[in-house]
């Protein structure tokens, strides 16, 4: 995949870079494994906006993911490398040997063609997914999951990959995207190679409509507002601020503590990203 950029015969285009497209196959999406998607413009069941700045933007259908991998021993054939307007990942559409089609999160590198498997028996592959306990050291892993069984929860986005460090007793050592190191048990699956899409975060849309398109409103700032709307609104001319930074209904932006001082998750984690 690469990056390209636009001539500028408009403003917007002066600053548009975007993704080359060249790495898909398949512009439609298999039908059997779509879902209607609901939107809720960021309102919850009472009509309230509980989550600011969304709304509008593309219709879209959901694309079922098999997180899981529970297709055991049984090879697949990737038959498309499609486009998915819920992630930032590329999706690689698979055809079983049964006869069953799935999409998976595909990773860097993958290929229409190319045979993939999951298991304990499966080969040390790119897109091969693995007991943790089967993984050699150092590999770069992504699509982990975080309790057996329950199907992937790390290291899903473009680019995103985990490092497998160490193993010891029943537990495997991995080094995470943000440089946190966790213990994972060793009989959790996760996927060989790095996610789908690297150059996704060398993006620039280039203008205010193309963010509405993806169901993102202006966001505004505090200090432009009246008082009614937010602590730091008001003033005479363009004053700016007068009072750390807050929400808009008063809780500390910058520095205040938020998570909760003891978390079961807690004993898990060798090294803080933070430390």
């Amino acid at each position: 995949m690469s990056i390209k950029k636009y001539k500028a015969t408009t403003p917007s285009m002066r600053f548009r870079v975007y993704l080359n497209h060249d790495d898909i196959s398949n512009n439609k999406p298999e039908k059997s494994l779509l879902e209607p998607k609901k939107r809720t413009g960021g309102r919850n069941n009472k009509g309230r906006t509980t989550a600011a700045h969304r709304g509008g933007g593309h219709k879209r259908h959901y694309r079922v993911v098999d997180f899981k991998r529970k297709k055991h021993d049984v090879p697949a054939i990737v038959k498309a490398i499609e486009y998915d307007p819920n992630r930032t990942a590329r999706l690689a559409l698979l055809f079983y040997a049964d006869g069953e089609k799935r999409y998976i999160i595909a990773p860097d590198g993958l290929k229409v063609g190319d045979k993939i498997m999951s298991g304990e028996n499966a080969e040390i592959k790119m897109g091969n997914s693995l007991p943790l306990e089967k993984v050699p050291l150092g590999m770069a892993i992504h699509n982990i999951e975080l309790v057996p069984g329950k199907g992937a929860q790390v290291a899903r986005s473009a680019g995103s990959s985990a490092q497998l460090t160490a193993k010891e007793g029943g537990w495997a050592l991995v080094k995470m995207p943000s440089n946190e190191i966790r213990k994972f048990r060793l009989s959790c699956y996760a996927t060989i190679g790095q996610v789908s899409n690297v150059d996704w975060n060398n993006i620039s849309l280039g203008k205010a409509g193309r963010s509405r398109w993806l169901g993102r409103r202006p966001h505004v700032r505090g200090v432009a507002m009246n008082p009614i709307d937010h602590p730091m609104g008001g003033g005479e001319g363009k004053s700016s601020g007068g009072r750390h930074p807050c929400s808009p209904w008063g809780q500390l932006s910058k520095g205040l503590k938020t998570r909760k001082k003891h978390k079961k998750s807690d004993t898990l984690i060798v090294k803080r990203r933070n430390a």
